[in-house]
């Protein structure tokens, strides 16, 4: 099933960040309408706010998980653990295929500076990287969510 990790990076190329792409693709089958989703998902592009922390493409990843699995009721324990459970292993595993889940790390530039993000510029990693980011986070969200 290559739907999501074709849409995800069909939204990259669109101009969303990488949390962006991730999170839109799965909207739908979420009953989540689009533009809220990309509104939800916008300030953790650039490694969350543009810091170079956590990749957008894990963490549109892990809001799809908690949107689908989330707990509603505080008492809820066990949709907790399992939103954990997901997250965890979807950060292991695209750790596992890219080394880390740390956007900077994962460009070797800091895109909250200007040096750092005239250096993702000038070696376009918006269409020589990250789209590889975005495809295998929905990639691997889909093998955790079909049971793989």
């Amino acid at each position: 099933m290559a739907k999501h990790p074709d849409r995800a990076k069909e939204l990259l190329k669109e101009g969303y960040s990488c949390s962006q792409a991730v999170f839109a693709a799965f909207c739908e089958e979420l009953k989540l309408d689009r533009n809220t989703a990309l509104k939800i998902a916008d300030a953790f592009g650039g490694g969350i706010g543009h810091m170079g922390l956590t990749c957008g493409a894990v963490t549109g990843a892990a809001m799809v998980a908690g949107l689908r699995h989330g707990r509603t009721v505080a008492a809820d324990n066990e949709a907790k653990l399992k939103t954990s459970r997901i997250v965890k292993t979807l950060a292991e595993r695209f750790a596992a295929r890219h080394g880390t889940i740390v956007c900077k790390e994962l460009l070797g530039c800091d895109v909250g500076t200007p040096e750092g993000m005239q250096y993702f510029k000038d070696r376009d990693f918006r269409n020589t990287r990250c789209p590889a980011f975005v495809a295998m986070a929905a990639e691997i969200l889909d093998e955790i969510l079909e049971g793989k």
